[in-house]
């Protein structure tokens, strides 16, 4: 499986899942549209690297979600899921009632034209009645547009609007135009994936090294001239003349 399939899989087993469910898992992921894993993809590295500095906010893809202890039927694996106040550590799944009681408060569901209605209903009861503040149903596919619910009074409200509609939860703009969706930040620029931001930091501290070594060369360049120009004037010294006055 290449790289990005397996990234859009990331599937899980801690015990509570047979073998031969991982195997179907990994066999659906395989059947995602280009497009649909592309932007899972997108979505999940543009979170992680949002949050790359934040050892109290957990971000992972299709990660298993168990809500209720001793129930390993009742589960749900969202595409990529947010969860603020728990530690970024590894879990072979999500066990709510070891995260402090948390469920994740933030849920992506890219739409693949495999789903089906009655899926997507029984994921959006599950996010309702366990807890999600925040769910997000993306469209990629031409032309992009998303959904989202935002939970009011216990119960997951549809956002009338998304274009211009800003996460509570993650600061990001949704933003639609010219039949293309894009997830911006605080200040309007594309959100950036971990590897981008790596990069950056990459450039800077280059050029901050960069920087240093030519001013190490200055110095020494500076130190040689007044090495030479002493060197020189004892010299006119030795042969009885006034260096000052020369």
């Amino acid at each position: 499986m290449g790289i990005e399939a397996t990234e859009a899989a990331q599937v899980v087993h801690d015990g509570s899942q047979s073998v031969g469910a991982n195997a179907n898992r990994e066999a659906e992921s395989l059947t995602i549209p280009p497009v649909t894993r592309a932007r899972l993809i997108r979505h999940h590295r543009n979170l992680t690297g949002r949050y790359r500095d934040h050892a109290d906010v957990f971000v992972a893809a299709n990660h298993l979600i168990y809500p209720v202890e001793g129930d390993n039927k009742t589960r749900q694996a969202p595409d990529v899921f947010v969860a603020f106040g728990r530690p970024q550590i590894e879990r072979g799944s999500y066990r709510v009632w070891e995260e402090g009681g948390t469920f994740p408060h933030v849920i992506f569901e890219v739409w693949s034209p495999g789903n089906r209605y009655a899926d997507m209903q029984a994921k959006f009861s599950f996010y309702e009645k366990y807890g999600a503040e925040e769910y997000y149903i993306p469209y990629p596919e031409f032309p992009a547009h998303a959904e989202g619910y935002r939970r009011q009074e216990g119960a997951l409200v549809r956002i009338e609007e998304m274009d211009g509609y800003v996460s509570p939860r993650l600061g990001v703009r949704f933003s639609l135009a010219r039949g293309q969706l894009a997830v911006l930040d605080s200040a309007g620029h594309p959100m950036r994936t971990a590897a981008e931001i790596a990069a950056e930091l990459d450039a800077a501290e280059r050029h901050v090294q960069e920087q240093k070594e030519r001013a190490e060369r200055e110095q020494k360049k500076a130190e040689a001239e007044t090495e030479r120009a002493a060197r020189l004037a004892a010299k006119l010294r030795e042969l009885g003349v006034d260096p000052d006055v020369v």
